[in-house]
Parts: structure tokens; C-alpha cells; sequence
């Protein structure tokens, strides 16, 4: 129901931009830090939830279903207690919002209420975004460019050039997370009419789609490092090049879901690697 290996997806955004932050200031506020994780976990549980719900009211998903989080389907709890909880999660996220805003500023409400609407919204309402070839660029901008930035600036006060910049390669990284589960569900998302990118392009288009953003991830950081906007020791990321290789790897000849697991897992582990060696990079 959680989907807990999606999870960096949040956590690794949130870390970025208070390590950036850290690197300018020479300091980190750490209750913000931690009360912005646990916020932006808090609303991609929900996301996942809303998912979870709403695939399984329209008839998409079954036991058989390969991938899910089968809370609903796999261990028969009620679609409208997953529903509740999701709402249970947004409901301590705003909460969490407060804390921030008061410590910040109150117009990050209104960018943390649109959050929340945009992660009902992936999958509920009568336009779905999940339905669209819109999905990767809204799932990469909110929880790419918008985490990195609002965590910049409850540290710093401010946003910058710089801290955008940064936040391109998780922007095509979160991206791709998304973009491998839908190449794996292509098949079934076709017959159920949703037009995703990897369903407009085909299998073998979207997996070299989804290799030309892993390489454009690379190519920007060396990019900021070339302009003097992120320090030499940033190349460290080059590191888990491996990972996205593997990534590419598992989806490449593949016509089975479950034969594409493996690489969904390459796709985010090579997320985390990545964010957190530049973390540990920005550190040092």
C-alpha cells in the first residue's frame, strides 16, 4: 500500500536541497529538515494510495496484477480504508506544513496544497494526468525542481538559479522511475485506454527514450560542473553510471512485466545512488 522502495523518490529531493543549503549557509535547520521528509513521504504514500484505489475501482488492477501494492486486491483490505488513509496522510502532511510555514513562509501553503491536488489528481479525478503522456514531466517537476527548491529555501530564505540548475537531473531521474513503471504496465495500460509516453512510443522507443534522459542526467552535471556552478568532487556521480546501465539493461528485449522488475528496481536504485552521492559530494 506504502510502496516503500518508491519512497526515495521524496527523501532523496528533500536531502539534496538541504545539503545545497548547508554548502551556502554552513548550517541546517534540522527540525525542517526532518519535518519536510517526513511531509513529502507523507504525500507520495498518499499518491501511492490514491493509485492503489482508484486502479483497482476502474478494473485495473487484480490479484494477478504484477507490480502492485495489492493491499486491495492481493490482501483484501477495503478500497475505502485505503482511500481514508490516503487522506489520513495528506491530513498530517498539512499539519507538517504548518511547522514549516510558520518557520518559513505562509505562501508555501498554497505551493503544498497544489502538491497534495496534484497528487490526487495523478490518478483520481475525471482526467486522470496518469491517463496522459503528461505523467513524467509532472511527477519529475513537483517532486524534482518543487521539493528541491522549497527545501532550499525554508533554510535560506530564498531561491536561486543555482539550486534550479540543480534540481534538472532529479527532475529526468524521478521521470524515469515513472517512465519504467509504465513501459512495464504498457500492455495492460493500452487495452484500459490511458495514452502514456511509453504507450504513444512503443516498448523499444520509450527504453531508449528512458536511456537518453539517464545520459542527459550525466551530461548536465558534468555541464554545471564545466560552468563552475557545482564543485569538481559533484563528478562523483559518474559513480553510479553502472546502476543506469544495469537500468536500461533489464528493460531491453523484455516483453513480460515481471521480466521488467528487475529493472524497475535498477531504475530507482539508481535515483537513490545517485542523489546520495551527490549529497555526499555538496558534504565534502
Amino acid at each position: 500500500m506504502f510502496r516503500p522502495h518508491t519512497l526515495t523518490a521524496s527523501f532523496i529531493p528533500v536531502l539534496i536541497g538541504c545539503v545545497f543549503a548547508r554548502r551556502i549557509e554552513g548550517k541546517v535547520h534540522v527540525g525542517l529538515l526532518i519535518a519536510m521528509l517526513l511531509a513529502s513521504i507523507l504525500i507520495q504514500a498518499a499518491t501511492n494510495m490514491f493509485n492503489e484505489y482508484y486502479d483497482y475501482v476502474r478494473g485495473l488492477d487484480s490479484a494477478d496484477s504484477v507490480g502492485i501494492a495489492g493491499a486491495i486486491t492481493k490482501y483484501g483490505m477495503k478500497a475505502r480504508t485505503v482511500f481514508q488513509i490516503a487522506l489520513s496522510c495528506l491530513f498530517f502532511a498539512g499539519l507538517l506544513g504548518v511547522y514549516i510555514c510558520f518557520h518559513s513562509s505562509w505562501w508555501l501553503a498554497v505551493i503544498g496544497l497544489t502538491c497534495m491536488a496534484v497528487g490526487y489528481l495523478y490518478t483520481g479525478g475525471p482526467y486522470p494526468i496518469a491517463y496522459t503522456p503528461f505523467g513524467e514531466l509532472f511527477a519529475g517537476l513537483f517532486m524534482g525542481t518543487g521539493i528541491i527548491l522549497i527545501s532550499y529555501f525554508i533554510q535560506t530564505g530564498e531561491v536561486t538559479l543555482e539550486s534550479f540548475l540543480l534540481s534538472i537531473p532529479s527532475v529526468v531521474l524521478i521521470g524515469t522511475i515513472l517512465m519504467s513503471n509504465n513501459i512495464r504496465d504498457r500492455e495492460g495500460d493500452k487495452k484500459n485506454g490511458r495514452r502514456t509516453l511509453a504507450v504513444l512510443l512503443g516498448h523499444k522507443k520509450a527504453v531508449k527514450f528512458m536511456a537518453g534522459m539517464l545520459i542527459l542526467t550525466y551530461l548536465w552535471i558534468i555541464f554545471l560542473v564545466g560552468l563552475n556552478i557545482l564543485p569538481l568532487g559533484v563528478l562523483l556521480v559518474l559513480l553510479s553510471i553502472p546502476s543506469a546501465g544495469k537500468a536500461i539493461r533489464g528493460f531491453r528485449e523484455k516483453t513480460l512485466p515481471v521480466e521488467m522488475m528487475p529493472g524497475m528496481k535498477a531504475v530507482a536504485g539508481t535515483n537513490t545512488f545517485f542523489g546520495l552521492l551527490l549529497c555526499l559530494a555538496l558534504l565534502i
